[in-house]
């Protein structure tokens, strides 16, 4: 992604700066910032104030922060940014209401999104900006938009197993043919998702009989998704429920002879969920024309780019290029289920205490 000449480098700015640095000023309905560098310079030539920028990020640092940096580099706005579990945050801007000082919830998934939405505390974004991506991958009420896709898949040790091996369906892993063979991070926000969309298709008996098989095959327990393909990999485990990127730094870092590939489970089930990790603008944050601003820059043909390279997501815009190994999600058959609809994670959270998966 980096520029190799001085002219690409002029370039890629120019095209940045056209495309996330809107003017100050709030757009009308149904319109996206629009680029205006005359808007920050006050009269008299003395350059304007870009601003500030408080930004509630449920993805990780490591993930998220370079192209953070580069909005902040390029706008000049001061960022800053907190980060934690989408849960935890999710949790804390409910808490604090009105009086959160974020202006953006930057999500893992779209449950968190949807927990803050439900609670009225997101705003409408424009049109402009929701029309961007497909239907499937935005709220229907409008208050966020995905801008990475994210495929929950199971990756598996390709020492031990091939993908015949391997049911069609989650349901398949409660035979007791793989005891003692799965990680799991039930911990994790996007495991947490994807247990709320089985409430959704299944019904919470049959999810909380899933959830009480998988058990009694005494998976493994990890702290999160990095951890569980690291071990798939040394074959401590055989599989882990996982999502699809995290192998792929794996195969970026020690090569396509690592042992591990992903498995899109191809029922069509809640495991064969796509998810994104998504935007939302805080109703009540003082910097409402930096957040659109920081979004505008998300869905820009550069930071999609970034996810597809950098962090091997599937990008929410068309003419991206991808990972070569990752498959297109255009082949992926897909659970067929809104998106908004995941957002009781609470509800999701109390299950899995309840049959033990959690303290």
């Amino acid at each position: 992604m980096l520029c190799r000449t001085k002219i690409a480098a002029v370039l890629l700015v120019v095209t940045l700066l056209a495309t996330a640095c809107a003017p100050a000023a709030t757009p009308t309905a149904g319109q996206p910032p629009e680029s205006n560098q005359d808007a920050l310079v006050e009269v008299g030539g003395t350059p304007a104030d870009p601003g500030s920028l408080v930004i509630y990020s449920g993805r990780s640092e490591s993930l998220v922060e370079p192209i953070i940096g580069q909005f902040a580099d390029l706008t000049g706005i001061q960022v800053d940014v907190r980060y934690g579990s989408t849960a935890e945050l999710a949790a804390t801007i409910l808490e604090e209401g009105s009086n959160s000082p974020a202006d953006v919830f930057f999500a893992q998934d779209p449950g968190g999104l949807g927990a803050v939405a439900d609670a009225g505390m997101l705003a409408e974004l424009p049109e402009g900006l929701l029309n961007r991506v497909e239907a499937r991958f935005r709220s229907p009420e409008g208050n966020w938009v995905g801008v990475s896709g994210r495929a929950r898949v199971v990756v598996y040790n390709t020492d031990k197993l091939s993908p015949e091996d391997l049911p069609d369906e989650l349901n398949g892993f409660g035979d007791p043919k793989w005891q003692g063979r799965i990680g799991w991070a039930p911990t994790n926000g996007s495991f947490q998702t994807m247990v709320t969309a089985m409430r959704q298709v299944w019904g919470e008996e049959s999810t909380s009989e899933w959830l009480e098989g998988i058990l009694a095959n005494d998976p493994v327990v990890y702290e999160n998704n990095t951890s569980i393909v690291a071990a798939v990999g040394a074959g401590e485990v055989d599989v882990g429920f996982v999502n699809h990127y995290y192998l792929y730094r794996f195969l970026q870092e020690e090569g396509e002879e690592f042992p591990a590939r992903n498995y899109f489970l191809p029922g069509g089930g809640p495991g064969s969920l796509i998810m994104v990790a998504g935007v939302g603008r805080i109703a009540s944050g003082p910097n409402e024309d930096n957040a659109l601003k920081f979004i505008d820059f998300l869905l820009s043909p550069v930071a999609q780019q970034y996810f597809a390279s950098q962090t091997f997501e599937y990008p929410v815009i068309e003419g991206i290029q991808t990972q070569r190994l990752l498959t297109p999600l255009s082949e992926l058959d897909a659970i067929d289920i809104p998106l908004g609809s995941l957002a009781d994670l609470q509800g999701t959270v109390e299950l899995l205490q309840e049959v033990g998966a959690l303290p």
